[in-house]
């Protein structure tokens, strides 16, 4: 049966896909990419009441149900896999791709973003920037009039990937909670949107964000911004958005062709070129924008946050109940 299109639900912007979207569309011109741009938590949520709305039936072929999810939210997609819900593929692509990126051939990591700290370069003029954890929290609680009200973070219990990164924080030692108690008494402010909080700080609404995806930051630093990016000495977390392919794809095979195109040399080199810069989780590319140029770049202290059963455990729903109840509470401060 002829596929003439291919489902994507996703977390990355639309403008930062646009790019990729077409040189598909190119390559393979009998199908069409139907796009849809989620915030990670509704992306799981749609998935999941689409998923039950089927029962035990499979979508028609012009169905619209995701053929692939693309998510940065790794820990929700690792558990829909878990879950059964992807389907197995060996993508003739995975040679070019580390080991902690692929998990069981059925959840494969796109991309190699840090979370860092973003400020801007104006409002930190004759101070010296903090360069770990616990110096940012000192700096919150030594000039703390100076900065309420102008720090911003990830709201985790609306942001998907927010909550990945401060479960990860809290899993790497106890310094995450005395950073998020400084947060809280500087009168922090959450938002769901990378983007709206980096170009806040470039704009000098807000002075500076904690464990934002550095991507974004460097591509808007890199076009003139008064920003610059701090990848923290103790440990620098390193995300990836993760693709697969859906358990009951109505159209598997143009789905196979999106994941093996998402992952080549020209996509990875797309999403290198794109408005957001993503990094490469290639191997073998010679572009500026790979995890090796990265590294020389910010630093050796890169943790990248592998893809498999270890993200289950901040999906537990007696954990998350608990680490969120103790999020809310440092947020008081």
């Amino acid at each position: 049966m002829r596929e003439g299109m291919v489902t994507v639900y996703a977390s990355t912007d639309l403008k930062v896909a646009q790019p990729l979207i077409a040189a598909f569309e190119a390559r393979y011109p009998g199908i069409r990419v139907h796009y849809q741009d989620l915030n990670t938590i509704e992306l799981n949520q749609r998935f999941l009441a689409e998923t039950a709305a089927l029962g035990a039936n499979r979508p028609a072929p012009g169905a619209a149900f995701a053929d692939v999810l693309w998510s940065t939210a790794m820990d929700l997609q690792i558990k829909l896999v878990n879950d059964g819900h992807a389907q197995r593929y060996a993508s003739p692509e995975r040679g070019g791709l580390p080991g902690w990126a692929v998990w069981r051939d059925e959840a494969w990591g796109t991309t190699f973003e840090p979370a860092v700290i973003v400020y801007n370069r104006h409002h930190l003029a004759g101070m010296r920037p903090p360069r770990s954890r616990s110096g940012l929290a000192r700096l919150l609680q030594e000039h703390a009039p100076r900065w309420h009200g102008k720090v911003v973070t990830y709201d985790v219990e609306r942001s998907g990937v927010g909550y990945l990164l401060a479960q990860q924080d809290a899993r790497m030692g106890s310094e995450f909670w005395y950073l998020a108690q400084a947060l809280g008494r500087a009168g922090v402010q959450l938002s769901a949107s990378t983007a709206e909080m980096i170009e806040r700080i470039a704009s000098g609404e807000l002075v500076m964000g904690y464990n934002l995806l550095g991507s974004y930051a460097l591509s808007l630093m890199e076009r003139g911004a008064a920003i610059d990016v701090i990848a923290p000495r103790d440990y620098t977390l390193v995300m990836s958005r993760v693709a697969f392919i859906a358990r009951r794809a109505p159209r598997p095979n143009a789905a196979r062709l999106w994941l093996d195109y998402l992952l080549s040399r020209e996509g990875q080199a797309l999403l290198a070129k794109s408005t957001s810069q993503l990094y490469t989780i290639r191997t073998d590319t010679d572009s500026v924008h790979t995890a090796a140029a990265l590294s020389e770049r910010l630093g050796y202290a890169l943790k990248p946050i592998s893809v498999g059963p270890g993200l289950l455990a901040a999906q537990d729903a007696m954990r998350k109940r608990a680490f969120l109840a103790r999020w809310r509470e440092a947020m008081r401060g």
